[in-house]
């Protein structure tokens, strides 16, 4: 058994350990029962959404439901020529059949993740094994790969002990090797030594094994047991394994010449084996109370303010947790006809509860580096925020190879869906532009001020913000996000993160990020919408070609803010909208010290009597400046470029932790 220990920092927070223990606690859940695998890079491998991969998961879906896991042996193939796939999954002949699917579908996670791109890999649990290949396997005996289990008492008189167990496990070859029933080749027995040691062995062969191909390979297995007092050998085709204490459950298909084992036996085997769990688990718990403990006394100085229950945590997150099949119904098994979007970590889908209730389901992608720390990261955050201008997060799901996220249904999808559309943003009247600048304005300012957690979103875009179906304005996506304890106000970091065009210069220049960095984002929106034009776009008047912050900066400079405003706005109020570009001009300012909070930016948005400052040049200004969004992208994508464990949309892996 291994205990990995995590190392406690300062900033280590209780709500964090909690939520990250559950989630470990659900993939230890898929391994507790693990003994070995073998990936076979030598047979080829498969590229992602191949036809081969699709063929593999669709058989491997089947372990789960195909009634002849009744019988604890599995043998099908799914495909044509050469993407054709073969799978054998066998389970131990005691094992029932709930728990022998439950295994194998543990098995088919597992291992399609430790192998995620061999064409042919074999994976053993305690209750089961599972093989798969892009060659035919059925009937073809195998000696290799192969492992041992041992245990690490040596036998005292290993002439003896040999003695009885040969005789032991030639008697139990024999008896699984002429098995008449082809469903299973499987046997159990003991025998007792001259001291009154019992010695119990099992062993089993897969049932599409002939009489001499399963001999042969529990002979050869049999010819390479070391002397221990327990051990044993598996193979491809056939295992043996032997014990001094009973440590299997009567077969579940019993021959009529098969004697049971004595009640009292069976009782003796749970009565060790909850000798031996129940301590483990002891241990684990103490040392985990311990960790928590030592990390708590730590912490207690950046944990101020905070006002984590741990206990109630814990609780919250049980609740959130959703059943995968429940999901899967729900999205109709994730069809392409309930895609709502695609982006960087995943896809999402519309899906319809069986309460009538309509979600939306974020299903990070399998293949990117950085799914696990942003579904973490999006758990931990958004859990807790409540506020008519965010998204709400409804549960996750954490079962098999999938993380979801699920959240409230936005029908409208995102606001660059209409703004940068020449058509569809004729839709956005200013009355419902100006309701979307301040929407935004105040889900910015909740989760700067007034939520329980100060956040810095550091993905504000237009993708980012969803929009009801009386097109109000909901902040998404939290992935990115960084959570400062109360009363910081800055942080750095060497992991650029975040989208090109939105970025404040000084965190895309130094990895400095602020409330103000948020700001600079909120300006950018602000802009956008009142143009309809992206900031990473080119703008032309005249002869000249340039970006949107320093087109709209000269603009209002030459007093021609009216040149910015979207030619297809009309009927619009010229003091709102004049007072909404002076306003993005300053959120943009390049002097992060000169930018204004959001509480003062929702003030001035509601109160037109408050007087504005003179917004000075903005960053990213062509002919000067800090840089030009070109600068900026290179800069970027080199601090990307660096890193190799970069997702395929070269974003950062989230740091969560404040500093």
């Amino acid at each position: 058994m291994a205990i990995v220990i995590v190392s406690c920092k300062l900033s280590f927070s209780f709500y964090y350990f909690l939520l990250l223990l559950i989630i470990i606690v659900s993939q230890a859940k898929a391994q507790q029962n693990f003994l070995d695998h073998f990936c076979m890079n030598e047979k080829g491998n498969y590229t992602a959404n191949s036809t081969y991969q699709n063929n593999l998961n669709i058989l491997l879906s089947d372990l789960s439901t195909n009634t002849q896991i009744n019988y604890g042996f599995y043998n099908f193939s799914n495909g044509q020529k050469t993407n054709k796939v073969y799978a054998i999954g066998l389970c131990r002949g005691d094992v029932k059949p709930d728990i022998c699917r439950s295994c194998l579908n543990d098995a088919r996670v597992l291992l399609t993740r430790l192998c995620p791109n061999q064409k042919e890999a074999i994976g053993w649990y305690d209750n089961c094994m599972l093989r798969y290949s892009n060659r035919s396997i059925f009937g073809i005996m195998e000696g290799s790969p192969s492992f041992y289990i041992l245990s690490f008492k040596n036998v005292t008189r290993a002439d003896q002990f040999n003695r009885v167990l040969g005789n032991l496990l030639i008697k139990l070859k024999e008896k699984a090797a002429s098995s008449n029933d082809s469903r299973v080749k499987y046997a159990t027995g003991n025998e007792t030594g001259l001291n009154f040691q019992t010695i119990y062995g099992l062993v089993q062969c897969t049932p599409d094994l002939s009489f001499q191909d399963c001999n042969s390979c529990l002979d050869a297995a049999i010819s390479e047991i070391p002397s221990k007092v327990g051990a044993g050998l598996v193979t491809p085709s056939c295992k043996i394994e032997f014990e001094t204490f009973l440590f299997y459950d009567p077969p579940l298909i019993v021959d009529t010449d098969e004697t049971s084992q004595p009640q009292e036996k069976s009782k003796s085997s749970n009565t060790t084996t909850i000798a031996i769990v129940v301590p483990t688990v002891v241990v684990v718990l103490v040392l985990l109370t311990l960790i928590i403990c030592i990390c708590l006394r730590r912490n207690r100085h950046s944990m101020a303010g905070l006002n984590i229950e741990g206990e109630e945590e814990m609780t919250i997150a049980e609740s959130l947790q959703f059943n995968f099949d429940i999901i899967r119904v729900a999205t109709n098994d994730f069809s392409d006809s309930n895609k709502l979007g695609q982006g960087g970590f995943g896809i999402v889908y519309q899906g319809k509860l069986p309460n009538g209730q309509v979600i939306a389901v974020k299903r990070l992608s399998t293949n990117s580096n950085q799914g696990d720390t942003e579904f973490k990261n999006e758990v931990l955050l958004v859990a807790k925020l409540q506020h008519r201008n965010l998204v709400r997060l409804l549960g996750f799901c954490l079962e098999r190879r999938e993380r979801l996220l699920v959240y409230e249904f936005v029908p409208n999808k995102s606001l660059d869906y209409f703004i940068f559309d020449l058509t569809r943003k004729t839709q956005l009247k200013w009355e419902k532009r100006y309701n979307i600048i301040k929407g935004i304005a105040r889900g910015i300012l909740y989760l700067h001020e007034d939520s329980r957690l100060r956040i810095i979103h550091r993905d504000l875009k237009a993708s980012n913000i969803l929009l009801d179906d009386e097109m109000n304005p909901k902040i998404s996506d939290f992935g990115l996000a960084r959570l400062f304890v109360i009363g910081q106000t800055e942080g750095s970091t060497n992991r650029i993160v975040g989208t090109y065009g939105y970025m404040a210069p000084e965190y895309a220049m130094h990895g400095e990020f602020s409330v103000k960095s948020d700001v600079f984002s909120f300006g950018v929106l602000v802009l956008e919408i009142i143009s309809g034009h992206k900031n990473s776009a080119n703008i032309c008047h005249g002869e000249d070609v340039e970006y949107l912050l320093t087109y709209a900066w000269r603009s209002w400079r030459e007093g021609q803010a009216i040149n910015i405003i979207d030619p297809s706005l009309s009927n619009f109020s010229v003091n709102e909208i004049m007072r909404c570009i002076h306003i993005g001009l300053l959120c943009i300012q390049e002097n992060v010290v000169e930018r204004p909070t959001m509480a003062s930016v929702a003030l001035m948005l509601n109160s037109n009597s408050l007087a504005l400052s003179i917004p000075s040049k903005p960053a990213y200004f062509m002919g000067g400046g800090i840089g030009r969004l070109p600068d900026m992208q290179q800069q970027v994508d080199n601090v990307s470029g660096t890193r190799s464990d970069e997702s395929v949309n070269q974003i950062s892996i989230t740091d969560i932790y404040p500093r």
